[in-house]
């Protein structure tokens, strides 16, 4: 058991060490989300899995990990980040074995019908990398909100880049 925790807080100390060495030494705060609070742009990256703000699940140990998986534009491929996060995610998934709803999001460019379609891609991308790791694929559920559920209602490249996601519930 106690190996357990070291290869976790292992794998979280990589994770954070790479986000860390993401971050800018400035900040800017001219862009605000729907909230009307400020979102420094380091924050916000395009394919990156961010921190702040976001629900976590603490998976047996003091370390919170990512709920929000974020993708590059028009695109349902998994990053690194969200790939490190998954796996402690499935690890976690795999011993206790619970409903999860994957909610697939895209920002507003596109038709309807197009975004829909590319929040089930991602939603699917991160169902798909889940089962590969060894978790039951009856307790996953896959939804997409498309464009209709924004985490940010401005119309720029720091809130698509927030609304790109899903979410882990």
């Amino acid at each position: 058991m106690n190996n357990q925790l070291l290869k976790y807080g292992a794998l979280v100390t990589v994770v954070m060490a790479l986000l860390s060495g993401c971050s800018s030494t400035g900040t800017d705060t001219t862009d605000t989300a729907s909230a009307g609070t400020s979102v420094p742009s380091s924050q916000v990256s395009t394919g990156s899995v961010s921190t702040e703000g976001v629900t976590a699940t603490t998976l047996g140990t003091d370390t919170a990990v990512p709920r929000v998986f974020y993708f590059e534009f028009d695109r349902a491929v998994l990053n690194a980040e969200s790939t490190a996060a998954l796996r402690l995610h499935a690890e976690w998934l795999r011993d206790n074995p619970v409903n999860v709803r994957l909610e697939g999001h895209a920002d507003e460019r596109g038709t309807r019908e197009y975004n829909m379609a590319l929040g089930e891609r991602r939603a699917n991308a991160v169902r798909d990398f889940l089962i590969s790791e060894g978790v039951n694929g009856n307790l996953l559920e896959v939804i997409s909100y498309g464009e209709e559920s924004p985490a940010s209602l401005d119309s720029n490249e720091t809130a698509w880049a927030l609304n790109r996601r899903v979410e882990m519930k």
